[in-house]
């Protein structure tokens, strides 16, 4: 199958606050100049998820409507460099997406006023978090986003929260970047892993493009620390406008809290997609449903 808008996009490299870069795609804008900059997307994944999971497709739609669009895959992750591979930090990603976002902002056919983010899954929560932090953006989509680590760690069950703990804290104590003691990324209803909903097989595999390898397990340390996370909680603090579509169906980032989130943002847009779980979003009618969604939020708040 074909790689949504492969023949415009150039493989880059983006310098992270440590001496890891961060690999991506940039997808120049065929509308703007240096003599006319334009506006631009940052966008990034979810929870171990990585660029070719389906944000080729979402980037590819925004770049045809004139976006420069930037893609980039966190530090041990995906091709970017960083050990341990898998590492999922919150406060290293936030560092990463300014990283990236400071990159975007000084690309010659970018007005770096004009800049946008679009995140999904965990990475929803982080685009919340910098949209309340980093003023100058201007309008945030944040696509079934992670708003409450709590809440999201009691969807792994009861029977299986002490046995993920135990992981964690072995990972802390004794893993290193070598050799971390890991945690598979999925998994069925009461096995450990880190999303095992009963949806979750079955609607997380169309993500994966054919002969592309994902990370299965990832660093346990993640989960001692995933209770406190709450960046919904930054929904009262982003001035700009803020799309969330949330999946009245997610398993993996509850609807009803995201949806208390999402009424506190001043400039909140909510689009609720009934009968849709949290990776069913990413393709088929709903992908098609949420995009038309997402172009009519951006050409009234981000306009080419």
């Amino acid at each position: 199958m074909a790689v949504a808008g492969i023949e415009r996009r150039v493989d880059i490299k983006i310098a992270s606050s440590s001496e890891d870069c961060m690999c991506g795609w940039l997808y120049p804008s065929q509308k703007f100049t240096a003599s006319n900059p334009g506006p631009a997307i940052v966008l990034a994944h979810g929870l171990g998820g990585t660029k070719e999971l389906k944000l080729d497709v979402y980037a590819d739609c925004f770049n045809r409507m004139g976006y420069t669009c930037v893609v980039f895959d966190y530090r041990c992750s995906g091709g970017s460099e960083g050990l341990p591979r898998g590492l999922i930090d919150w406060h290293q990603q936030q560092r990463d997406w300014k990283s990236a976002i400071a990159y975007t902002r000084q690309l010659e056919t970018v007005d770096p006023d004009r800049v946008g983010l679009f995140g999904t899954s965990f990475s929803g929560g982080h685009v919340i978090q910098l949209a309340a932090t980093d003023r100058r953006l201007k309008a945030v989509i944040s696509q079934c986003p992670f708003t409450s680590g709590w809440q999201s760690s009691l969807c792994t069950g009861i029977a299986v929260a002490p046995r993920l703990a135990v992981l964690g804290l072995l990972d802390i104590l004794f893993g290193s970047d070598r050799k971390p003691i890991t945690v598979p990324l999925t998994g069925k209803p009461g096995e450990t892993a880190l999303m095992n909903a009963p949806d979750v097989l079955s609607t997380f595999p169309p993500l994966v493009p054919d002969g592309h390898s994902v990370q299965e397990r990832v660093p346990a340390r993640l989960i001692l620390k995933l209770p406190f996370l709450r960046p919904g909680s930054y929904a009262p603090e982003v001035k700009c406008p803020i799309l969330f579509g949330i999946c009245a169906k997610d398993s993996v980032a509850p609807a009803g809290t995201t949806l208390a989130y999402a009424k506190t943002a001043p400039k909140g847009v909510i689009k609720w997609y009934e009968d849709v779980g949290h990776f069913e979003i990413y393709y088929g009618q709903p992908f098609e449903q949420a995009m038309q969604d997402y172009k009519q939020f951006l050409e009234e708040c981000l306009p080419v």
